[in-house]
């Protein structure tokens, strides 16, 4: 345990790992950028290898690429034959949100995680000359004397060589020094990296910024270490700003250093760079699984390179704040070190049901969860819901799924000998039916429904004995029944089957994505499937 940490006097408190005895083998896969790629399918595959050579627990891989099919995702090839020697793989789901079906990572062997906020801020605040302040987050160093400055925005700052949509976004070369020199400068988010449109605005003379969102990112804001005083606002914030100035002729501000603020509310919500579903490759499996901090998290830091990155950036500091799913992966790959040392019998799938199915979809103030522009957030962007590491230790029940699971699966996509051998090192004889929809996982995902359809599920002991009652939350328009709808399990290691049967009704289907939940319960655990359903609706 590291005390008295902080990143430029903020965040003060003491550093540990999510497995604070485990010890760390890290594999370097990702190098030097060639011709625009860093983190190669060999080095990726040979570090798969060595570290199953080695007898790891847990790998964490905060790395991804485009979405490809599986026999040809070395994450997905390597991640299979770790599970083939139970270690568990837990993956970044990406960084391209919130569009949809942008999630990498898509293989159902391995946990993808996604990224959501904390309940801790750093606020720093941005007073304008017409005495309205707007709350916004950084972690700027540098302090502003405590007076009025000008405001520009950057597209009234551009030099005259630069358009003006390269401008707005503060990127390199579009800052005229000549009408920035002594002024806050207003970058929008978007393109270029949050901390290069500070360095741009430093470069140009400015003596802070503030970086308002666009609408996508709506009120997601991040605080980064900017090389200059600086505040990152939210959308409305940042159009409020936009008018003040717009309608002032000697528009003034002030930012204020940041500080820390703890028990923020509502949190967590959904970071609007976090890829979302659906799956691209198989949509009968919901991505990412599980979401988890990835929003300005305070970690050990690398003193290669300065806390932005920048080559510009001379600042060395020993733990720094970054957003990401590369965040929000390793959270999750600490708790599966705890789980793994809890239940060293586990199989992979036993330990990835349990963080799923004890997850919740609540928030601190006990409503569903959102996303970063107040809406009410899906499964396509939380999986099973924000991660939950003590309900995990307990589960009562999981959903585990075994190699011939996976492999059978991998036939049901049609893999002919040559792609399976690919997993197998060997000749596998494919079950001659097996539907996609019956892959035991713990969410259940029907793409197609036409009519209806049932899918299977098995349900293994890990408790006490008990009888858990099935509940479902119903998707819009759609009924489904569960039979059985009562499991007993008396002993440890016992595992019952169960189907389920959506039909879409009459008139009240639609034709878009419609969320509900499987909840098994024995009134003391709440083992929760989310449940994923696209009707097929035919027009008479």
């Amino acid at each position: 345990m590291v005390a008295r940490v902080s990143v430029f006097g903020q965040g003060h408190g003491t550093a540990k790992g999510g497995s604070p005895m485990a010890r760390v083998a890290a594999y370097k896969v990702c190098w030097p950028p060639v011709a625009g790629d860093e983190c190669f399918d060999a080095d990726i595959l040979a570090a798969f290898d060595l570290a199953i050579h080695d007898g790891v627990d847990v790998l964490s891989l905060s790395l991804g690429g485009s979405a490809s099919t599986f026999f040809k995702d070395s994450v997905a090839i390597g991640s299979f034959h770790a599970a083939k020697h139970g270690i568990v793989v837990v993956c970044s789901a990406g960084n391209s949100g919130p569009a949809d079906a942008t999630a990498e990572n898509l293989a159902p062997w391995h946990v993808t995680v996604a990224a959501s906020t904390m309940d801790r801020q750093f606020p720093t605040y941005v007073f304008l000359g017409n005495n309205i302040t707007f709350k916004g987050e950084s972690l700027s160093a540098t302090i502003l004397a405590p007076k009025f400055y000008p405001i520009i925005k950057a597209t009234d700052a551009k030099l005259a060589s630069a358009r003006a949509e390269d401008a707005v976004l503060c990127q390199n070369g579009t800052l005229d020094p000549n009408k920035v020199k002594g002024k806050i400068v207003v970058c929008l988010r978007g393109i270029n990296a949050r901390v290069d449109k500070g360095e741009q605005a430093f470069l140009a003379g400015a003596v802070g910024m503030v970086l308002a969102n666009d609408k996508t990112t709506g009120n997601e804001i991040i605080a980064d270490p900017h090389v200059l005083p600086a505040s990152h606002i939210n959308f409305t914030d940042g159009s409020a700003v936009f008018t003040y100035i717009n309608s002032t002729k000697f528009p003034v501000a002030y930012i204020t250093h940041p500080k820390t603020q703890l028990d923020t509310k509502p949190a967590p919500f959904m970071a609007a760079f976090s890829s979302k579903g659906p799956n691209t490759i198989v949509p009968e499996i919901l991505k990412p699984d599980i979401t988890a901090p990835g929003v300005s998290v305070i970690a050990a830091y690398t003193e290669a390179q300065g806390p932005t990155n920048q080559v510009f950036d001379k600042r060395r500091i020993p733990f720094n704040s970054v957003s990401g799913t590369s965040m929000s992966c390793p959270h999750v790959s600490g708790i599966v070190g705890l789980l793994r040392a809890l239940y060293p019998t586990w199989s992979p799938a036993a330990i990835k049901s349990a963080i799923m199915t004890t997850a919740t979809t609540l928030d601190n103030e006990v409503e569903p969860l959102l996303n970063a522009t107040d809406g009410k957030a899906t499964p396509f962007s939380y999986g099973a819901g924000h991660v939950q590491p003590n309900r995990a230790m307990d589960p009562g029940l999981v959903y585990d799924t075994t190699i011939d699971d996976y492999l059978n699966f991998l036939c049901a996509l049609g893999y002919n000998a040559t792609q399976i051998s690919v997993f197998t090192e060997g000749p596998y004889q494919c079950r001659k039916k097996f539907s996609l929809l019956n892959l035991n996982y713990p969410s259940i995902t029907v793409p197609k429904l036409s009519g209806s359809v049932t899918v299977t599920r098995r349900l293994k002991s890990v408790g006490s004995p008990g009888t858990y009652i099935a509940h479902v939350q119903n998707p819009h328009g759609i009924t489904i029944s569960v039979k059985p709808s009562i499991l007993k399990f008396k002993n440890v290691g016992e595992e019952k089957s169960f189907k389920v049967t959506f039909k879409a009704m009459q008139g009240k289907a639609t034709n878009n994505y419609v969320f509900g939940k499987l909840i098994w319960s024995d009134g003391k655990h709440y083992v929760t499937s989310p449940i994923v359903v696209k009707a097929l609706l035919t027009r008479n």
